[in-house]
């Protein structure tokens, strides 16, 4: 099984639940932007207690790792869990979003984008894949945040809404970040 496959199996499993998700990370900023490689899989997935078992059963033990307690514990700290396939070595991230306005705003404006061969699936925004790059640079300050975001810029150009981006930056602590993005942007490249 290779990513598009995995990406496949989880999509189709959370739209038959009729779980509200979103693609997000690595693998929406290369829908949007520059092709890199990734070995994981981040989704975005409005997951509750009482879908847990029947969410469970779409990822067999016979196939994958999908831990029921671990699924619980990110619905109660709305944090995240992994799926994982052995028999490729891949890993799907899951996170329970947050009640925020934020969260609110991004689960609301998925886009509807090929998955890979014929399927279709969910992916936030880029302006919302923007925004949480911007997050991840702050917290780690890996420069393959800025180079992700920077290829998104580069491939959809004019098509970003820059404005919503900037107010959430302004709304989210994330002003500064978005500024040096702006900057490198104005200065041909990133770090």
């Amino acid at each position: 099984m290779g990513p598009s496959e995995l990406l496949r199996h989880v999509a189709e499993a959370l739209e038959r639940l009729k779980i509200p998700y979103l693609v997000t990370g690595s693998m929406a900023t290369i829908a949007y932007g520059e092709p890199r490689f990734t070995n994981d899989i981040d989704v975005v997935a409005e997951l509750r207690r009482e879908q847990v078992e029947a969410f469970c059963v779409e990822f067999p033990e016979t196939e994958f790792y999908c831990s029921r307690e671990a699924v619980l514990d990110a619905i109660k700290r709305r944090g995240q869990f992994n799926i994982l396939h052995p028999g490729s070595g891949l890993k799907v991230d899951v996170f329970v979003p947050a009640f925020s306005a934020f969260e609110r705003s991004r689960l609301s404006r998925g886009v509807r984008l090929p998955g890979g061969t014929h399927f279709l699936a969910w992916f936030a925004s880029p302006e919302d894949v923007i925004i949480k790059k911007l997050e991840y640079y702050r917290q780690g300050q890996s420069d393959k945040h800025l180079r992700d975001i920077a290829g998104v810029l580069k491939v959809l150009g004019s098509r970003v809404d820059r404005e919503y981006i900037t107010a959430w930056a302004k709304s989210l602590n994330l002003i500064d970040e978005w500024s040096l993005v702006l900057t490198g942007e104005k200065s041909g490249g990133t770090k």
